[in-house]
């Protein structure tokens, strides 16, 4: 039995890993660098009222917050330090039109439960890392968007025939991020279930494929990606069971930043970047492009 969980184990790092070199797997998955749309840099572009974007043009580009472990979203190359998604792109569509090539950002990996100290103590300039916008949050940060529309969702074993819904987690152990919305929906709303926390979803995918947790629960959007990098072993579970709108995380205080990021989340709706920023990256999971949202311009304070 402990050779077998540890082989799982192995199985579910090869499965994650961004290369795989065994002959005749699959190939990696993820975005085609050819078919990612190339964002116009905005010239002469000044937001001297913000103290965020005035310190970034001082240093001479933007420090971005992201995931690193979300196929599809959020995702680091460990050989090369690259990092892709839609929300990669999403990131580089704000520095275009605040003016920063976004060749020059700097990304930095924050877990979901450091984002607001990240944004509060400055590590960074903007989030952008399915963070979802909610009123608990607007205490302490300040965001843009939203830019997309996910539903909290369970990732199973493709053989598992216990789980077809959250009603179904009485007794099971739920894997989710530290700090995440979807681990205080479990905990709040389904007291029967055994919540299970760590930093990052690869851990938790990890977990589930080597038998340690009964299912991962997130967004839709992270589960999509991981399930199919794993088809054969992994699977998702019901229906959607929650509204997540995805936002862009400001410093509180910087409404000035925040109007900018929304007026500049509108025009690449609008020009047509976001759909092929989407078909490039989170659409090669096989689910086509919603309609993008609205924008939410709440308040003229944050």
């Amino acid at each position: 039995m402990r050779r077998s969980m540890a082989a799982l184990a192995l199985t579910a790092v090869a499965l994650l890993a961004a290369a795989c070199g065994r002959e005749g797997s699959p190939p990696v998955k993820g975005p085609k660098p050819e078919q990612l749309p190339v964002y116009h840099v905005a010239t002469g572009f000044e937001l001297t009222d913000s103290t965020t974007w005035r310190a970034a043009k001082s240093r001479g580009h933007l420090v971005v917050g992201a995931k690193e472990d979300q196929p599809y979203l959020g995702e680091k190359d460990p050989a090369t330090g690259v990092y892709s998604g839609f929300d990669i792109e999403i990131a580089k569509m704000m520095s275009a039109s605040l003016g920063f090539d976004p060749k020059t950002i700097v990304f930095r990996t924050i877990a979901s439960a450091n984002r607001e100290t990240g944004l509060q103590n400055g590590q960074i300039d903007y989030y952008v890392g399915t963070y979802t916008i909610n009123d608990l949050r607007k205490k302490q940060v300040g965001f843009a968007g939203p830019y997309y529309i996910a539903g909290q969702s369970l990732l199973v074993r493709k053989d598992e025939k216990g789980i077809d819904g959250p009603q179904d987690l009485a007794g099971k152990k739920v894997c989710s991020a530290a700090g995440s919305t979807p681990l205080q929906r479990i905990e709040r709303d389904y007291p029967k279930a055994k919540p299970v926390a760590y930093d990052t979803y690869s851990i938790c995918v990890d977990n589930l494929l080597s038998l340690q947790v009964d299912a991962v629960t997130t967004d839709d959007t992270i589960l999509m990606g991981f399930a199919a990098k794993a088809p054969d072993e992994l699977r998702m579970a019901g229906k959607p069971f929650s509204r997540e709108p995805y936002g862009i995380g400001v410093p509180r205080g910087d409404t000035a930043l925040r109007l900018a990021l929304d007026d500049a989340i509108e025009e690449h709706m609008k020009n047509g970047d976001w759909k092929k920023a989407y078909d490039a990256t989170l659409g090669l999971s096989g689910v086509p492009a919603p309609q993008p949202p609205a924008v939410d311009r709440y308040g003229t304070a944050s």
